[in-house]
């Protein structure tokens, strides 16, 4: 299961861990980015959209505009580090998305380690009978939802 990495960008606003938090869950990809949002309890993760990138500036208006829309509050990204547990240019490019991002929207961003994530969709996907191949918007939005599913139980437990 992905680990939460905390960290982030100061915070205009405080986070209160007994209030809902209006938050993005991110699969950041190369084509396309899985958003995921809690649910009305603010205790379970689901699938929100797969927004299909362009470049990075017309990305970061579209999600910005996204986050403005639906009053987020902070954004959690999908880290894909090595194995090692180091940072590769994957995650390096992941990062400086996720950086643009807050700063445009003007949010703090947690990183939560995702290296297992796609696996363990795919998985699930297959075990359901479903073909994960077939399915890449679906896989990216899962991804996004177990990214963010993490976030909020490591915030339940005080990890946030």
């Amino acid at each position: 299961m992905p680990r939460g990495l905390g960290g982030g960008t100061p915070s205009p606003r405080p986070l209160h861990p007994r209030r809902l938090m209006r938050v993005l869950g991110l699969d950041v990809g190369e084509r396309r980015i899985g958003i995921a949002k809690p649910d009305e309890t603010g205790t379970l993760a689901v699938p929100y959209c797969v927004y299909h990138r362009k470049n990075l500036a017309e990305d970061v208006a579209s999600l910005s505009a996204l986050c403005q829309k639906l009053g987020i509050e902070a954004l959690v990204v999908g880290l894909p580090l090595n194995m090692d547990g180091t940072e590769g240019p994957q995650a390096k490019k992941v990062r400086e998305f996720a950086e643009k991002l807050a700063e445009a929207v003007k949010v703090p961003v947690f990183y939560v380690d995702e290296r297992w994530t796609t696996e363990e969709v795919e998985r699930a996907m297959r075990e359901a009978g479903e073909k994960p191949s077939r399915e890449k918007e679906k896989v990216d939005a899962l991804s996004a939802v177990l990214i963010l599913q993490v976030w909020l139980e490591s915030r339940r437990s005080g990890y946030h």
